[in-house]
């Protein structure tokens, strides 16, 4: 029997997913006016390129609420479960994530939700569990947040609630130190009676121990990317001594153009139209006492725009940068899979306007470096 999520376990030896598009902006700051258009149809037709290119994954924001500014950015999003729901019943090959904030959302309406969703794409559903971190969404929801280490421990009762329900077994109680409930029970159980692939970006020590004893892809990464070397031994490391295997992932923004003056032409574009106003607001909530504006396009001599485009393009530093033209775009590839990631998320300040050129330029080039495999090469799904 093949495995599930099966393309998440191909041959390919680095993968790639679209992190984003649900949301309008994607996690761009930018008042560009190309910023991304989440529309439905235009995350169908997204969503369809990508699965016909061989893209391994579509990952959503689980955003309730935007960052404000002149863009209002994530201000437009489409929900995480119903959207994979529908990509997955018009793509083939795709594996499309739900992004769930675990305090949000009660375990027993996630499961039935999730396990109907896998069934329309018969068994390409994946989940992936945030324990929580924006107090705004949290404040409409009228939720209060528990102490970051405590979040870990909700979200563990909260995954293991989830999977006592897809067992089939039942009914059955739960009585933890957040939940007590009483006769689970829940059918239909996920596609050919097994779990979808799960993920979590738990960073913090607490947040590494979640995910290392959870889930089956982490996403993890360092200030500086070469430090992430010794992190991902380490991480697979403590996997394997409980007997678990987790693929490492991490996200980063592309911008790939045929030259380095296109590029940096446009980089320039893109710090001149940062949002800083959205940028300020997502650093309060990260509890961080911004001082951006100091570093508007009047300073910009002081600094390397690729720096700035990692702010601007990447959720204000949360997500690395990657720039140039498609020969250097490949190569850095090649990087994050030598430092030992299984897998890269992408985003583009316009996804339908940028992931067609990658597409033709930079995945041959993957190819020829033994990275990928040509989608045509590889055998089609059971």
């Amino acid at each position: 029997m093949p495995a599930r999520n099966e393309s998440l376990h191909n041959a390919n030896a680095f993968k790639l997913g679209l992190f984003g598009p649900n949301c309008s902006g994607g996690l761009a700051f930018t008042k560009l006016p190309e910023r991304w258009d989440p529309s439905w149809s235009n995350n169908l037709r997204l969503a369809q390129l990508a699965d016909e290119a061989g893209i391994e994954c579509l990952v959503p924001i689980a955003r309730w609420k935007g960052h404000g500014g002149a863009t209002k950015v994530n201000g437009e999003s489409l929900e995480t479960i119903t959207w994979a729901c529908g990509l997955l019943a018009q793509t083939r090959n795709i594996n499309v994530f739900g992004t769930v904030h675990v305090p949000l959302i009660h375990p027993v309406v996630a499961a039935k939700q999730m396990a109907t969703t896998d069934h329309v794409g018969q068994g390409r559903f994946g989940l992936n569990i945030v324990c929580g971190w924006n107090q705004d969404e949290f404040e409409m929801f009228g939720v209060p947040q528990q102490e970051h280490d405590v979040r870990y421990e909700y979200g563990a009762e909260w995954w293991a609630i989830v999977k006592q329900l897809w067992s089939g077994e039942g009914p059955s109680d739960y009585d933890g130190k957040f939940f007590h409930l009483k006769a689970l029970e829940a059918l239909p159980r996920p596609y050919r009676d097994r779990n979808p692939i799960m993920m979590n970006a738990g960073a913090s020590p607490a947040g590494r121990a979640f995910a290392i004893h959870n889930s089956d892809l982490h996403f993890d990464g360092c200030e500086r990317l070469e430090d992430s070397e010794a992190r991902i031994k380490d991480t697979k490391q403590l996997a394997a001594e409980i007997g678990r295997e987790v693929q490492v992932w991490t996200a980063a923004s592309i911008v790939c153009r045929p030259t380095q003056k296109e590029v940096d032409d446009y980089l320039h574009r893109v710090a001149e139209n940062a949002d800083w106003e959205a940028i300020d607001h997502l650093l309060s909530v990260f509890g961080i006492n911004s001082n951006m504006r100091s570093f508007q396009i009047e300073k910009l001599k002081h600094f390397r725009e690729h720096d700035m485009a990692r702010s601007i393009l990447g959720y204000a530093g949360g997500s690395f940068h990657i720039s140039g033209d498609p020969d250097h775009v490949a190569r850095e590839l090649n990087r994050y899979h030598d430092l030992g990631f299984d897998g890269l998320a992408l985003h583009f300040v316009d996804y339908l306007g940028e992931m067609p050129y990658f597409v033709q330029e930079v995945m041959p080039r993957l190819e020829r470096m033994g990275l990928r495999q040509s989608p045509s090469a590889r055998p089609s799904p059971q």
